[in-house]
């Protein structure tokens, strides 16, 4: 184990430039980003309109006071590219009994103090009921949900001292494999859907990513149909909800009962997450209170207005929104269409690795990092959307799987862009974007931003929205910016006339309700963000969390890695309040996202490291904190810790049960940058 490594460079042929931006400065020619057989600068850019999500239609049988959805997620194709490129084969959620299935899904539209009963079904089987493979490749020798270990061996990583990984193309060559050797994952795929940002959920209701089930087919021999926390959560469920849950699926209980958020479902199955997701399972649930959200004007104190409507049910299929929730994420692609994905680790490094575990322990299959080149943005390549010279509100979700987004309205001639909200709500106050940090926003894997963007003063005509966040890891000071030709680029905002009068407030007339403190005495708990190498070869092999042993205050205190299968170490009592200090002791940043609770962002404060086996972290003599940035008032569930640098942030636990902290770069979630922590009755 060692704290820190050299940044490792993406390679690849062809003539594309990216840009070196020394924070988010002047920019120098380097390499471009390599992925599928489908180079970006062969697909056309903003040919597709933009989708807006209609709303998720309820089931046809409900409930007093509570709404009730049922969901699947089926295998369907989608036209992702534009015409002509082939459809896409992907996965998504969507009303099981008739209506619309997408990437990302419809929009589950929530009422704070109104609960949400969803029935999940896994219905990832062929017509004729066959299960279904992986689109992508399955790495076995992870630390994942292993179905074919079966009731003993689930949720492990087995055992393949003294074998070969051999690829395979398809389940037909994994039938016929030479003695002595495995390849890639070819059976029934796991799934357990999580909401991202709900508080006080019960434990059966997380998505915890050993509660995973298996669709209700019949399965090979030997196979576990569902996770070791699956039968336990179902009696906990039925007592909570009186639904028992069916074979193949799971019933969740949502209580909304916390400020008005963006909040987004996901899948976040064991060793599986970053797979699973980039195959297209993701939905925004947008919460919301009053159509104000206690929002008022300075100085007359009358209700604000905001830009909308957005989709609900029942809407004209003609309808025009001015809130819409734009999902963005990167992909790759092949030439036919298809979602392309690293098959071997040597696309990260050009780190051969074909048995395990030897001395090296290097994956065959996973990779550190992924970064698509192709820009998606709620569910299309590179699309365009018409506005007009009016104020929109646009709730955006960073979905990439590792890249850090920069999202820069610059090429807008008097555009004017306020941030309102993050992933936690409201903020304390409008933060004017254009001012303060020159129309640029970032934002961490999993964060939100709620944006009122001001098209009013901008001339008529077709402009881009950028990206100037790296195409590699994300270190927070100097980077490469994304091609400018490929991820460098979002999406296409044709502005035109306005055809009706804009009576929106104006952003920086809206006073924003007060954001309710984080209350108790807190105690402090101190813990390590780390990176384990490979001992001759040097590379990355896998991220961790794990917890710092004295007070970096003081003296050099040695932070310690903790695997997902050890013991608990993370343990609040339920009642009362705690400050996690993250020192992140590697060199990149990672967001960090707690189940369960939103979070205040005290201060960060830089912090020395000493690399050896076990590295040891102090606060750097001298070295003050520092406050969060203005976009990070209020609450937040995701939070980006900074390479070299101490993050606090303070929560208040409530609900006793089994939750789950990690980073949200979902290739280090999905090896060991992962933990559960166990909130404990106050008795």
């Amino acid at each position: 184990m060692i704290s820190r490594r050299s940044f490792i460079a993406f390679s690849g042929a062809g003539a594309l430039t990216l840009f070196v931006v020394d924070g988010m400065g002047a920019p120098v020619a380097v390499a471009a980003l390599r992925g599928g057989t489908l180079r970006p600068n062969k697909i056309r850019k903003y040919r597709s309109p933009l989708l807006v999500p209609p709303a998720m239609p309820l089931a046809a049988e409900q409930r007093d006071g509570v709404d009730v959805y049922e969901i699947s997620l089926r295998q369907f194709e989608q036209q992702i590219l534009p015409e002509p490129h082939p459809a896409t084969t992907v996965w998504g959620y969507g009303p099981t009994e008739g209506g619309v299935f997408h990437a990302p899904s419809l929009t589950i539209e929530a009422a704070v103090g109104r609960p949400v009963l969803v029935t999940w079904r896994n219905e990832l089987v062929t017509v004729g009921g066959e299960p279904l493979p992986h689109l992508l490749p399955v790495d076995p020798t992870l630390h994942w949900a292993n179905p074919p270990g079966g009731e003993d061996g689930r949720d492990e990583a087995p055992d393949f001292r003294g074998l070969t990984y051999v690829p395979s193309a398809d389940p037909s060559e994994a039938e016929s494999l030479p003695a002595g050797s495995y390849t890639r994952y070819w059976g029934p795929v796991p799934m357990v859907t999580h909401l991202h940002g709900a508080v006080g959920v019960g434990e059966h209701s997380d998505g915890y990513p050993e509660a995973w089930y298996l669709p209700a087919v019949e399965l090979p021999d030997g196979y576990a149909a569902v996770g070791s926390w699956y039968e336990q959560f179902r009696g906990e469920a039925a007592a909570a909800t009186g639904v028992d849950w069916e074979p193949g699926s799971a019933v969740c209980l949502y209580p909304n009962d916390s400020r008005p958020a963006a909040l987004w479902f996901h899948d976040h199955t064991l060793g599986m997450t970053r797979l699973n997701v980039y195959a297209g399972p993701a939905g925004f649930y947008l919460l919301r209170d009053t159509p104000h959200e206690g929002i008022t004007v300075a100085g007359s104190g009358e209700a604000a207005e905001l830009p909308g409507p957005a989709p609900h049910l029942g809407d004209d299929p003609d309808a025009t929104y001015l809130e819409i929730p734009l999902a963005i994420q990167d992909r790759s692609f092949n030439d036919d269409g298809s979602l392309f994905y690293p098959d071997a680790r040597a696309f990260f490094d050009d780190t051969a690795s074909g048995f395990i575990p030897d001395d090296e322990h290097v994956p065959p299959i996973w990779n550190p990092e992924f970064f698509g080149n192709v820009m998606i943005v709620n569910g299309r390549a590179w699309p365009f959307h018409t506005v007009e010279q009016r104020r929109y509100r646009f709730r955006v979700l960073n979905g990439c799987q590792s890249r850090f987004l920069i999202l820069d309205f610059s090429p807008l001639p008097g555009v004017s862009v306020w941030q309102i909200g993050n992933e936690g709500g409201l903020l304390t106050a409008p933060v004017d974007i254009t001012t303060h940090v020159k129309n640029r926003v970032l934002l961490g894997p999993a964060e939100r931003a709620d944006l009122i963007v001001d098209f009013t003063d901008v001339p008529v005509g077709d402009y881009p929205l950028n990206n100037l966040g790296p195409d590699a890891p994300f270190g927070g000071s100097r980077f490469k910016a994304a091609d400018p030709s490929a991820a460098g680029r979002i999406m296409q905002f044709r502005v035109r006339p306005a055809t009706s009068p804009d009576t929106s407030t104006p952003p920086a007339q809206l006073v924003l309700p007060p954001v309710p403190r984080v209350e108790g005495d807190p105690a402090i708990r101190r813990l390590a963000l780390l990176e384990m190498m490979a001992p001759t070869l040097g590379v990355p092999v896998a991220a961790m969390l794990g917890v710092v042993d004295g007070d970096p205050a003081e003296e050099p205190s040695p932070a310690r890695h903790v695997m997902w299968g050890d013991d608990v170490v993370v343990d609040p009592v339920a009642g009362t309040t705690e400050i996690w200090e993250l020192y992140n002791a590697t060199m990149d940043a990672h967001p960090v996202h707690l189940h369960e609770v939103t979070f205040e962002v005290v201060d960060r404060q830089p912090i020395t490291v000493t690399e050896g086996m076990t590295p040891t972290v102090i606060l750097t003599p001298g070295s003050y904190p520092r406050p969060p940035e203005r976009w990070e008032t209020g609450r937040k569930e995701t939070v980006i810790a900074y390479p070299g640098e101490v993050t606090r942030l303070k929560a208040r636990f409530e609900v006793p049960g089994r939750f789950v902290w990690h980073c949200h770069i979902l290739e280090h979630e999905d090896n060991e940058m992962m933990l559960p922590f166990v909130i404990r009755p106050a008795d």
